[in-house]
């Protein structure tokens, strides 16, 4: 599709100049361009209102150049190629790899300017896609740490190994079919190679280069996803941060315990403070880091963190949030939405392994948390023996169908106040109508995708609850990610 303009076409890949004034979610620069703007032409229409272009990798206050990417009625979508000038914002990315690798995508940017635009965002969001007004907009909670903050990092194995351009231009010729490291954004068979990451500890990093050498100088395998042949599929770091226990988890296609054990032998000679080793052995076609089983080659087979003063065991597939530090601020702001006193009822919904569940366990009488991977809730159990709690009972529910029997059945009696923490997606219409149905007092959201959250919470105040109020907190720096909590009372 071309738009018409007096004297020339604007043309998917053509170049055009653009201010950038705002900064829209998933961390795209915004220019809105009048008719007399865009290169100084005028539409043939004479449509006065403004035409909006969202620029990937610009923020407001950057003049760029950009490659036009995708041309419809009332937007574009582009690719910013050059800056021209920068914003007073932007800062030098520290890493080598950023630009290249998916993990941080705004890496180049100071990190107050960051969570200003996340807070902007959430508030967007729910002012303009929920439609809400008349409630209170809490300030963010910035990341303590800006840098290794996260407690697991997952690396893909690669036989077709992706080189910048950089690399590319190097003399010699680099080797293409080994490659440890992250996977390209939307390239789904080619990994960046690399040799350090900021975003966990320094010690993973020599874990990632010890492994990469180990198996390359032994000719190993990679799985390769097209032909679904090879050994090495992933290497999974867990390095917990109030214990400093450290697991190693190699997914791989098959089984080969000489290799593993001689790889476990060699590397914790100069990584002695290595807990635990772990194989997943994944026989799926799936590029999933996950196994069908799991055979341990050193130690337990499992780590321990600890949020708040509850401790946790976590095993290689258990999920545990990312960000050790914010997972305290995100539990405790949900407890102080709650306001327990001691005498409440509270449904868990989406429980994991947990960690809310077992957080708030102390202020309230009774915790029933709904769950429906059996794997989680067999962790939850040994959570809660691990911190002798009494008062949390776990039930395995299918959260897309009506968990309302389960209640039933077991006579579970009626929640005063309702946790929410579902997926990305949001909750099912099924849960919503659950939720609403037992008529709580209280509904404290926890949800790390604000528009889904904002779908779901505009159902909730269909049915007579009123949203109170909600806060941000900011889980992954340098990332647009970003989790809110919202509380709605009856």
């Amino acid at each position: 599709m071309t738009i018409a303009y007096k004297k020339m076409n604007i043309k998917k890949g053509e170049i055009v100049e653009l201010q950038i004034d705002k900064y829209a979610f998933e961390g795209k620069g915004i220019a809105k361009v009048s008719k007399n703007e865009l290169l100084g032409l005028n539409d043939l229409n004479g449509n006065e209102k403004n035409y909006v272009v969202f620029v990937q990798g610009s923020y407001p206050g950057d003049k760029v150049k950009a490659r036009l990417l995708k041309i419809k009625k009332n937007f574009a979508e582009a690719i910013t190629t050059e800056v021209i000038p920068p914003s007073k914002d932007r800062i030098k990315a520290r890493c080598k790899y950023f630009g290249t690798c998916g993990g941080c995508k705004q890496q180049d940017l100071n990190y107050e300017t960051q969570v200003f635009y996340k807070q902007k965002q959430v508030e967007e969001i729910f002012n303009k896609l929920g439609g809400f007004s008349d409630y209170k907009i809490e300030p963010i909670i910035p990341s303590e740490n800006v840098f290794y903050y996260r407690n697991k990092m997952e690396f893909s194995f690669s036989d077709k190994r992706w080189l910048t351009k950089e690399e590319i231009s190097t003399e010699g010729r680099l080797a293409r079919d080994f490659a440890l490291g992250l996977h390209i954004p939307r390239i789904y068979d080619k990994v960046l190679d690399i040799d350090e990451c900021f975003l966990q500890s320094e010690i993973s990093n020599n874990i990632l280069n010890l492994t990469r050498e180990f198996f390359k100088k032994r000719n190993t395998s990679i799985y390769s996803t097209k032909v679904h042949t090879g050994f090495l599929r992933n290497l999974v770091i867990r390095h917990s941060f109030h214990t400093n226990d450290l697991m190693i988890n190699l997914v791989t296609s098959e089984e080969n315990d000489e290799l593993l054990n001689e790889y476990s032998d060699e590397i914790r000679k100069t990584i002695p403070q290595i807990t635990t080793i772990i194989n997943n052995i994944n026989k799926k076609f799936a590029a999933v880091a996950v196994g069908d089983y799991e055979k341990i080659i050193f130690g337990p087979g499992f780590i321990y963190d600890r949020i708040g003063k509850y401790k946790f065991r976590i095993s290689a597939n258990s999920f545990f949030q990312t960000n050790t530090l914010q997972a305290e601020k995100l539990y405790q702001t949900a407890l102080e939405y709650a306001q327990l006193t001691g005498n409440e009822i509270v449904y868990d919904l989406y429980s994991g392994a947990g960690t809310i569940a077992i957080y708030i366990s102390e202020k309230a009488k009774q915790v029933y948390a709904f769950e429906s991977v059996d794997s989680a809730i067999a962790d939850a159990h040994i959570n809660e023996e691990l911190n002798n709690i009494s008062n949390v009972k776990f039930f395995s529910a299918d959260l897309y169908k009506s968990f309302l029997p389960i209640i039933e059945k077991n006579k579970i009696p009626k929640a005063d106040i309702i946790i929410l923490d579902p997926p990305r997606s949001g909750m099912h219409q099924n849960t919503v109508n659950d939720v609403v149905t037992l008529s709580p007092n209280k509904i404290v959201y926890v949800s790390c995708n604000p528009a889904t959250q904002a779908r779901d919470i505009k159902l909730m105040v269909d049915a007579d609850y009123k949203l109170i109020k909600i806060r941000p907190v900011d889980m992954f720096p340098h990332t647009y990610h970003i989790e809110n909590i919202a509380l709605l009372i009856k």
